[in-house]
């Protein structure tokens, strides 16, 4: 009785929260236009911060993402990495040191000695110790494995799920292959680099519990440092096509197949986030954006939150080329949070990392933290979040961590929303490059 009872107080409590989470967040993002006299903001002496380099480019598109990416192009991939080192050369001579790279997509495997290349320019630019990189399962090669040791710490790769309806739906079992090869693909690539995450995706609208708990099996037999669960997440731009493939999103068994996720993984893995889980001992970088509040992105269509400025750099591959050679950062819009924007994105990353130091919030924004965000302390707290506070540090309970994957699902929906946006403004060649339906740009540009 005592768990149904939290169970459908989770429940309710996360219906709230979606909803409310939402409103912020939407108004949050609204962005605006770089004023005439913008500078980048400079780094702060003694401040550590990660860099995001972003990849856009893919062998084939899937019809779930909204990411900022296009169809593979030789040469467009050869000019854009050429300008991405230009972009790091620049960060480097205004100050910025960096501790941690951190490189997605897109597909960053797509052209290997272009990523290499990258790679180690960024290590002789920067003080970077660690580095992690988003791939696919065709790319869990030994040439490519080989290539990458020494090089990168932790390898994500993207499978989604293991289910082979679930694979043709989402237009990876031809490009991949099916579930058992995908599973022997990565069998094969554990423990080469220190670090295997494996990307998931569960409530997809034909993933029944039956194939997640395969797909949970086939995680625990594959040998992965790491994985993590993404709820199926959705933008308008994408919503046509994935709910044409993948059929329409239903957020009333998230909770369910969550549990499920929670409770299948936790002999083998532990939760390192809201929704990424590690084997014992292991800590490596997951969420860049939750491990530092201050990180800085470079590539096109990344973002950068410096100094109470969410920086959005253009999506658009010929204005990223221009601002580059011209000697200006690529960044078309920005955002100023007030002091309250502030500190409830401090609240939901650091909670999405299970804690929140409430020793550093009252340093930094002059405030207990029961003050600076009452209604949200007392939501917390009446939901039954928080399990103990102690040196500092408030704590999650492990049962309650379905709050903070509403928290994030909501904030990266709406970042989804932004993308939208962004692309809304590239040109017609752009546009097609990021249409799912490849074919439309290779008979008309190619």
């Amino acid at each position: 009785m005592k768990i149904e009872l939290h169970n459908w107080r989770q429940q309710f409590s996360s219906t709230i929260l979606s909803e409310v989470i939402q409103k912020i967040t939407h108004k949050q993002l609204q962005l605006n236009s770089i004023p005439h006299d913008f500078h980048y903001p400079a780094p702060k002496p003694g401040h550590n911060y990660v860099l995001y380099a972003h990849i856009p480019f893919c062998e084939s598109l899937c019809p779930y993402c909204s990411f900022n990416r296009f169809i593979f192009n030789e040469a467009k991939l050869k000019s854009y990495f050429q300008n991405l080192r230009r972009e790091m050369e620049m960060l480097a001579e205004i100050g910025y040191d960096f501790v941690n790279l951190y490189i997605g997509g897109g597909t960053p495997t797509v052209d290997l000695n272009e990523l290499t290349t990258t790679i180690d320019y960024a290590k002789s630019l920067f003080s970077i110790n660690e580095v992690s990189c988003e791939t696919n399962p065709n790319h869990l090669t030994k040439d490519i494995l080989g290539e990458l040791k020494g090089r990168v710490d932790r390898l994500s790769v993207g499978v989604q799920s293991f289910d082979d309806k679930l694979l043709r739906q989402m237009s990876r079992y031809e490009k991949f292959g099916s579930g058992d090869q995908i599973l022997e693909i990565i069998q094969n690539a554990a423990g080469i680099l220190p670090s295997l995450n494996i990307d998931m995706i569960y409530n997809l609208p034909d993933q029944t519990e039956e194939s997640l708990i395969r797909d949970l099996e086939y995680i625990i037999k594959s040998g992965a440092e790491q994985t993590t669960f993404y709820p199926l997440m959705s933008a308008p731009s994408v919503k046509k096509a994935m709910e044409k493939t993948l059929g329409r999103l239903d957020h009333a068994r998230e909770f369910k197949y969550f549990q499920i996720i929670s409770e299948k993984l936790s002999n083998v893995y532990q939760p390192s986030s809201g929704w990424t889980f590690s084997r014992k001992d292991l800590t490596m970088l997951d969420e860049y954006i939750v491990q530092y509040e201050e990180y800085v992105g470079a590539g096109s269509g990344s973002f950068s939150y410096l100094d109470g400025n969410l920086l959005v750099n253009t999506f658009s591959l010929r204005q990223y080329e221009e601002k580059i050679k011209s000697g200006s950062f690529p960044v078309y819009k920005i955002k100023h949070f007030t002091n309250y924007d502030k500190k409830r994105y401090r609240f939901l990353m650091e909670m999405f990392d299970l804690s929140l130091n409430s020793e550093k919030f009252q340093k930094d924004f002059k405030t207990p933290l029961i003050f600076g965000l009452f209604p949200e302390m007392m939501f917390m707290w009446l939901s039954g979040a928080f399990e103990k506070w102690e040196n500092g540090r408030i704590h999650l309970k492990p049962e309650s961590r379905y709050l903070l994957v509403v928290m994030m699902r909501e904030f990266f929906s709406n970042v989804n929303i932004l993308r939208d946006q962004a692309r809304s403004a590239l040109s017609k060649e752009e546009r097609l490059m990021c249409v799912v339906n490849e074919k439309l740009y290779h008979n008309e540009f190619a």
